[in-house]
């Protein structure tokens, strides 16, 4: 990145709670669904209102969600297509922000649900992209943190410590990190030591059936937020076909 860039990159933007709800469905759905992107509006409002992971969730009416957009098209975030029958848009957060795709992708769920702990970060985003462990994971949040694109509300890499993105007003961050838990900022405790076993150090039966269990219910997981996803489109879809077909 050039030294223009990395300062146009620092210039963080301040972004309502509307804002930020389109631009992480606008993401998630170029990521995920891609077959419905550009999005048109009703389905723009349709994404902001899903139930599954959003966090809080909203109610946005038509009107909110064309003024977040205006909005967000005087800070050159979003884009607006015109030429089809149902106008369309297009977020520009990968020129502005000067970020890559796994950067987005967890910049994204942080813009979707909010504070979150490495683990669940983690977990969220590699729906869009993948990423490997919690190194990894951190390898990608130091440099978006060092440009405030994210911000750490308790001790960096202690387990429970909150994550949060940089696009907060500064009152809105500050009571964000007033409201951070005690045990956020404590050490972690040392393992207890292991019981006395033949096999000690080696995974048993019950370790490996367990670790099948994990992999399979997050695999689970994963579909049904594909199926989700994949619902919420379709609702979309068929509005802005009723919409073009004056019904």
């Amino acid at each position: 990145m050039s030294e223009s860039s990395a300062s146009t990159a620092l210039a963080v933007p301040v972004l309502s709670v509307s804002e930020r709800r389109l631009l992480g469905v606008l993401v998630e759905k170029a990521k995920t669904t891609p077959d419905i992107y550009p999005m048109s509006l009703n389905a723009l409002v349709t994404g902001s209102n899903q139930k599954s992971n959003r966090e809080p969730l909203l109610n946005l009416t038509d009107l909110d969600v064309e003024d977040a957009l205006t909005t967000a098209q005087q800070k050159g975030l979003v884009t607006r297509i015109q030429g089809g029958r149902v106008e369309k848009w297009k977020h520009n957060l990968y020129e502005v922000l000067h970020v890559n795709k796994v950067e987005l992708a967890v910049l994204t769920e942080l813009l979707l649900r909010g504070p979150q702990t490495e683990g669940e970060l983690r977990g969220r985003a590699s729906r869009m992209e993948p990423i490997a462990d919690l190194e990894a994971l951190r390898g990608v949040l130091r440099p978006l943190a060092e440009r405030r694109l994210v911000v750490f509300l308790g001790p960096e890499g202690r387990r429970g410590t909150l994550i949060t993105h940089g696009f907060h007003a500064p009152a809105e961050l500050q009571a964000l990190h007033s409201a951070v838990p005690v045990e956020a900022d404590m050490p972690i405790p040392p393992l207890a030591p292991a019981a006395p076993s033949g096999n000690r150090g080696q995974p048993t039966e019950r370790d490996a059936e367990l670790a099948s269990l994990r992999a399979e219910l997050a695999e689970c997981r994963t579909q049904i937020q594909c199926l989700q996803d994949s619902v919420s489109s379709l609702t979309g879809q068929l509005h802005d076909l009723k919409k073009a077909l004056g019904a």
